[in-house]
């Protein structure tokens, strides 16, 4: 059985100083220091939410797309590669964007959860992934696209850290 004891109060260790003579001894208690803590710097709300908004963001935009007819699979086939190339720059303007708001880190994810989307439901439309050329050529642009805003994002944090400090 364990017994408690009453705490101890805590005092601080008693530390002589070195005096000079004729001088009165001070009665005053020291302050007790305090710790400031500020934020972290960078930590934003933005960054901690821009993958599930950025797939939130994927997701509608491929449903805006289905729903449009703007997708792979066009009743037209010249009207195809076009609609393609417009697709995938809707989807690199939004990982640019989302990129530019999520940590560093992120950026790779961010580009792949808009991959998966925009090959999943814009190139083939039945939610399968595939590696054939168009879907790697989707993936390249959406990490260059993700790199870009990373970049831009970085350019900012240091023209603010040099107007600062």
């Amino acid at each position: 059985m364990a017994v408690f004891h009453p705490p101890s109060p805590f005092h601080r260790p008693h530390l002589p100083r070195a005096r000079r003579p004729g001088t009165p001894r001070s009665r005053a208690l020291p302050r007790p220091r305090t710790v400031r803590r500020r934020a972290a710097p960078g930590r934003t709300l933005a960054g901690d939410l821009a993958v599930p908004l950025g797939a939130v963001a994927a997701a509608l935009l491929a449903t805006v797309l289905l729903l449009t007819g703007r997708t792979g699979h066009a009743t037209h086939p010249s009207g195809t590669a076009v609609t393609l190339a417009v697709a995938l720059a809707v989807f690199a303007l939004l990982t640019l964007l989302v990129s530019a708001l999520a940590r560093p880190l992120l950026v790779p994810v961010v580009a792949l959860v808009s991959w998966m989307f925009y090959d999943g439901f814009v190139l083939h439309q039945r939610s399968d992934l595939a590696f054939q050329q168009p879907d790697r050529t989707g993936l390249l642009v959406l990490l260059l696209a993700g790199a870009a805003g990373a970049g831009c994002a970085a350019a900012v944090r240091s023209l603010r850290r040099r107007r600062t400090g």
